[in-house]
């Protein structure tokens, strides 16, 4: 985007200075309305922008092949600053939606992949007060744009060390890890990222859910780990209820 915006502001400073200079030799001393060289640039900027006042027209060959110059290169340059600009306004004000926005939370919640388990925590947190006062960031790229408008949306792979910075891992204060079963081994995914969130966040608390709870490398991961079984979590979908952490955090 800055290289265009570059690209776009040489072409026409060099219009300026070329076209400029060249429509100043041929009209000065010829064109009655050319005075002082303040006449050819205001010349080139009326012309370079099409807006065509009339009030100082070319009045040699060289004068108007100057202005043809001018016009064309001024309607690239100016359509195209246009369109990068809205361009960059949009993704700017789009950047909370979009998961391109950093998030300045501290003591958060940190949702990793955005599943059907995920969603009934989502829902089921204004359950358990210690919860519902954090603020939310969900790190995925299971979706494209924000699942929720009232929590912070990351879109990227959960491993991924550029996502967790930019979910403030560091920060956070709980995480809940949740399986991803477009990989072959989704345990082996979910214990892999999560010994890189506990490097990341040595003092959260972490939750992860595993098809397997007795998974021969969940003795490896160190610090304060909850293992949540995705055949229970599957139940309490499937029986319509919210995902029960009861016994680590006190409901409402």
């Amino acid at each position: 985007m800055v290289r265009q915006l570059r690209l776009v502001a040489l072409l026409l400073a060099a219009s300026l200075v070329t076209t400029t200079g060249v429509f100043w030799a041929a009209e000065h001393g010829v064109n009655p309305h050319i005075h002082t060289f303040a006449d050819a640039l205001w010349w080139w900027f009326v012309s370079s922008t099409t807006v065509g006042y009339g009030d100082i027209a070319p009045v040699t060959g060289t004068g108007r092949l100057a202005g043809v110059v001018t016009i064309i290169v001024g309607i690239y340059g100016y359509t195209n600053f246009i369109a990068l600009t809205a361009d960059s306004l949009h993704g700017m004000t789009n950047r909370r939606r979009l998961g391109t926005a950093p998030v300045t939370a501290t003591g958060h919640v940190v949702i990793c992949e955005y599943t059907a388990f995920a969603d009934e925590l989502i829902q089921g947190l204004s359950r358990y007060p210690d919860l519902a006062a954090r603020e939310v960031a969900i790190v995925t790229d299971l979706v494209q744009v924000q699942p929720y408008p009232q929590h912070h949306f990351v879109r990227g792979v959960p491993l991924s060390p550029v996502a967790l910075k930019q979910a403030n891992i560091g920060q956070a204060a709980v995480v809940f890890l949740f399986a991803n079963i477009r990989y072959v081994d989704p345990d082996l995914k979910t214990l892999h990222t999560a010994s890189r969130i506990q490097q990341a966040a040595p003092t959260a608390r972490i939750f992860l859910e595993l098809n397997n709870p007795r998974h021969e490398l969940l003795p490896h991961l160190a610090g304060d780990v909850t293992v949540l079984s995705s055949r229970d979590l599957l139940a309490s979908v499937l029986q319509h209820r919210s995902l029960d952490l009861s016994a680590h955090f006190p409901r409402a």
